[in-house]
């Protein structure tokens, strides 16, 4: 599993690690059941905290993504189609703010950006 942890910015570590693992889940990198490194493992690649990696692991599992089966680790959980689409929508609305505000500081209007919206999107 390969994981890019920035020291620089504004994005805690563990966040970081958590998108990533969720890229891959969502992506089919990481298969259903598949195993992840444990805790310790992890935090010993990455040269970090083992508690930034149980907090990332928390997250993931607390947001559906993976599953912790004592004693053997954690595993990609079975697929669940409205998460992943939840997941979607929730990274579509942080890029469209971003954009959003772009456009406010460029003077671009709501109907621009609409436009130019439906013809990324391929819709006319």
């Amino acid at each position: 599993m390969d994981i890019i942890i920035r020291n620089t910015g504004e994005t805690p570590i563990y966040d970081q690690i958590t998108r990533q693992v969720k890229s891959l889940i969502l992506t089919g990198a990481l298969k259903e059941g598949e195993a992840l490194p444990s805790m310790r493992a992890l935090a010993r690649d990455l040269r970090i905290s083992v508690i930034t990696t149980k907090r990332a692991y928390e997250e993931l599992e607390r947001e559906g993504f993976i599953t912790t089966i004592p004693g053997k680790g954690c595993f990609v959980a079975p697929r669940n189609l409205e998460l992943a689409r939840e997941n979607a929508l929730r990274q579509v609305e942080e890029y469209l703010q971003k954009a959003v505000e772009c456009a406010r500081l460029g003077g671009v209007t709501p109907a621009e950006v609409k436009e130019t919206l439906y013809i990324l999107y391929g819709e006319e």
